[in-house]
């Protein structure tokens, strides 16, 4: 599990989340669709928005990309 501390990369980690769910509210887009588009698991999708897991740097791109 990774904690949470104030380093920059924590504070990428947690504008990741924020982004991912910004982008679902402004597009209306259910967890199951999202993690569907973006080819990866609800579950996995779940840990990353709620910081339970570090996304590996593919799929920081691959959400970045797609949120952006």
């Amino acid at each position: 599990m990774l904690i949470i501390g104030g380093n920059n990369m924590s504070d990428h980690f947690s504008t990741l989340a924020e982004e991912i769910i910004d982008f679902q509210k402004k597009h209306e887009l259910a967890d199951t669709q999202l993690a569907f588009n973006l080819h990866m698991s609800v579950e996995r999708l779940h840990d990353i928005k709620s910081m339970e897991v570090k996304p590996t740097a593919e799929e920081t791109a691959n959400i970045t990309s797609y949120v952006r």
